[in-house]
């Protein structure tokens, strides 16, 4: 079923659909709510004051319901092939690396980079919630009292490295992430998250359309 701004995609119809407007909602709802956490997360460390903890915590358990949402509609639409990196991933890169052109292999929906960019944003995002899940218990809110006896000395040392070398790494990503989302020949991809569209030309000139069918 397509979104509620769709184009036709019929016959005659120049555009193809790429992204449903409930995945672009998503992703761009995840962007915000991460922002949101790295901003309150380093800020405070170049030494801005503000009332940060509450903000942060809170950004914490929408992100963590948006990646819980993103999981159920991935396994609920049977996606997960689509994006996980594999064998066929591979092959496509190595084509890339040969030198005939004509050995080029073209993928899917996603490309070997797009589901690495993807892999590497949602374990580094998962690692950063759980941790901060268990941080949250040092912090007194509305819905708890904090517990800083939850756990021992040591292991929370160990909780605030891992979590703070995935916000950093996640920094990276996210860094890189929007450097080759801002390259010319990557515009199509924004736009596609944007308005949820691709022309047939571009499919056909850098997507294996029966491939992007399976996706």
């Amino acid at each position: 079923m397509s979104s509620s701004i769709s184009k036709p995609t019929g016959e005659g119809s120049s555009v193809v659909l790429r992204h449903r407007l409930p995945d672009r909602l998503l992703h761009w709802s995840t962007a915000v709510c991460i922002l949101i956490l790295l901003g309150t997360g380093l800020l405070p460390v170049i030494g801005l004051r503000f009332e940060w903890v509450t903000i942060h915590w809170i950004a914490g358990l929408v992100m963590f319901l948006l990646v819980g949402l993103h999981i159920f509609r991935v396994v609920l639409r049977n996606r997960i092939l689509s994006i996980w990196f594999g064998i066929k991933d591979l092959r496509i890169m190595r084509s890339y690396l040969s030198k005939a052109s004509s050995s080029i292999l073209k993928p899917g929906k996603y490309s070997p980079a797009q589901k690495l960019m993807h892999l590497g944003v949602t374990l580094l995002t998962m690692i950063t919630i759980l941790t901060g899940i268990l941080m949250m218990a040092r912090i007194d809110t509305p819905l708890w009292e904090r517990n800083i006896y939850l756990l021992a000395d040591e292991t929370w040392g160990l909780v605030y490295v891992f979590h703070g070398l995935a916000s950093l790494c996640l920094v990276t990503t996210i860094m890189l992430h929007i450097y080759f989302s801002l390259r010319p020949e990557k515009w199509m991809y924004l736009r596609s998250m944007l308005n949820g569209w691709v022309t047939k030309e571009e499919l056909e000139e850098h997507h294996n359309k029966e491939e992007w069918a399976g996706d």
